[in-house]
């Protein structure tokens, strides 16, 4: 980690030239497409959606950045900078920077599960659990509640009120003036364009991003060969490096990413900015086959849904079944 720390100052000059680069294009996108509706040339539409969900991919990411206080400098130009990025991506800055602080601080970690991250049980919880408890287990690993029903409710929904959060200011406050802001930038699109392009446009480039976000962190923790651990046993350098994977992507998603894909160092330093991560491997080219996954390993990362901690591994379902685990009796959930 000490080698690392090198990569974690920010140029000014850089930053300001990757939030440009991705908020001119979405701009000029997002124009293009309403043009697009009110004309009805849905081809162009059908052309510039996927690009246009993709920027606010990358813009997510750099808000990520500055919540981690790497896209700049001074932390207050993170905090604004990610504030009045959360309007766009639908993300109040302050209770995301917390709940995704607390994740950072026990990702692999089997007593700190359950906020920021993917809801995963281990074999012998899974099989404690009534039918029911496992038909709803079941359920919310399904991938079409997973990468679909989940990012809309992520973001439309659990974004606006921050249960568990109430009693802390700063995150009630964020989400309720970001809520506002949302409201306020909606509306004066919807005066400038008419609520039909606005739905047309807005609704999906956002939520098709979502889905796309939560792919992303869904994969950099949830493939095989990651590792969770419990009590003395968990280490957060073993748990960052082990239990975050290098998602090794073709050129241009990982532009549209901005290099989230090498999760593994990111977990490793937290305060490295995304636009620094392919130095690091580049310098310390060791790194480069710990966790990796190719865009094509990554689609069966889907089907692994419990933590096998006899065998140290994700498994599937059919896993469980094939293997006969009968596991404790199931208990009332």
């Amino acid at each position: 980690m000490r080698k690392l720390s090198i990569y974690r100052e920010p140029s000014t000059g850089r930053s300001l030239f990757e939030l440009a680069i991705t908020l001119i294009p979405f701009a000029l996108c997002w124009v293009a497409m309403v043009l697009a509706v009110r004309t009805g040339h849905f081809w162009l539409y059908a052309l510039l959606l996927i690009p246009a969900a993709g920027l606010v991919v990358r813009l997510f990411m750099i808000q990520h950045d500055c919540g981690h206080g790497s896209f700049f400098r001074r932390r207050s130009g993170n905090d604004w900078t990610g504030r009045l990025l959360g309007i766009l991506t639908l993300t109040p800055y302050d209770y995301w920077r917390h709940s995704h602080a607390v994740h950072h601080a026990n990702a692999g970690n089997l007593d700190g599960r359950g906020i920021g991250d993917i809801d995963t049980l281990t074999v012998d919880e899974y099989l404690a659990r009534s039918r029911w408890g496992r038909l709803r287990y079941r359920l919310y690993r399904h991938p079409l509640v997973m990468f679909g029903v989940g990012p809309v409710y992520l973001f439309l929904f659990q974004y606006r009120l921050p249960i568990g959060f109430m009693r802390k200011g700063r995150p009630w406050l964020s989400t309720m003036l970001t809520n506002l802001a949302i409201l306020v930038m909606a509306g004066g699109l919807i005066w400038l364009v008419g609520i039909g392009p606005f739905l047309m446009v807005h609704v999906p480039v956002v939520l098709l991003a979502a889905a796309g976000g939560v792919w992303l962190f869904y994969v950099q923790h949830q493939f095989e060969e990651t590792h969770w651990a419990e009590g003395e046993s968990w280490s957060m350098p073993e748990a960052a490096l082990h239990g975050s994977s290098h998602y090794d992507l073709p050129a241009v998603l990982r532009w549209f990413t901005a290099n989230i894909g090498i999760h593994h160092v990111h977990h490793l330093v937290s305060r490295i900015p995304y636009y620094r991560l392919p130095e690091v491997l580049r310098d310390h080219p060791e790194l480069r086959d710990v966790g990796r996954l190719t865009l094509r390993e990554s689609l069966s990362c889907v089907r692994l849904v419990l933590w096998d901690e006899a065998r140290r591994r994700l498994v599937s379902f059919k896993d469980l079944r094939r293997h006969g685990n009968s596991g404790p009796a199931p208990q009332a959930v």
